[in-house]
């Protein structure tokens, strides 16, 4: 019986050109998602203990998607708007999940929020080291930017853990916040200092 094996060739020039334009325009539309989501949770949370955090992160991850479209934009490819519409109404579907109660808001609603943004910095932190594999390899990416991007993923992911830790203590152990939110001023601090530098050694992405 003939077998036939998978081809392990690389792609070709417009193949992989197709395939980043796929992959990017997926993480296009999950930072959509990400960016309602953030903004709905700092909302919720106005006035409450991480009512400041949220809302540093909320200005933080919409700037990180204009960042991806700088980069799209640099590396041609286009933005795909029905995708990037779908993830948006995805994200408002999700907010269907059950949390335990019929009408209004369950403590269980910061804990599910918590978790599934702490997902999304995580998945951006990968596509970032995914970019900054590419950048300096033929592209006009700055390594130095995109790993800028990285650095504040990881420190953002680090937040959203202290918060979904304290958030976990409340719901279900009827515990005060955990004493790990006492490092969040320094986080702060990183984030003004990438703030401070340039995204790229000019006005765009190019090196």
């Amino acid at each position: 019986m003939e077998t036939h094996a998978h081809s392990t060739e690389a792609p070709s020039s417009p193949g992989r050109q197709r395939l980043l334009t796929i992959y990017l325009n997926d993480h296009l539309a999950g930072a959509g998602s990400g960016v309602s989501l953030i903004r709905r949770m700092a909302r919720t949370q106005r006035g409450t203990p991480a009512g400041p955090a949220l809302a540093e992160l909320a200005g933080e991850i919409a700037e990180d998607r204009d960042s991806l479209r700088e980069i799209m934009t640099a590396l041609d490819v286009p933005a795909r708007w029905p995708g990037v519409i779908m993830g948006r109404l995805a994200e408002k579907a999700a907010r269907a999940k059950p949390n335990g109660r019929l009408a209004g808001r369950s403590p269980l609603s910061d804990v599910l929020e918590l978790e599934a943004m702490r997902l999304g910095v995580e998945g951006k932190a990968s596509l970032w080291r995914s970019l900054r594999t590419l950048a300096g390899n033929g592209t006009p990416l700055d390594p130095a930017a995109v790993g800028r991007l990285l650095d504040r993923a990881e420190r953002q992911a680090a937040v959203l853990e202290r918060l979904r830790v304290d958030a976990v203590a409340r719901t279900f152990a009827g515990g005060a916040e955990a004493p790990a939110r006492a490092g969040r001023g320094r986080g702060r601090s990183r984030s003004r200092g990438i703030a401070r530098h340039p995204l790229s050694r000019r006005a765009g992405w190019t090196s």
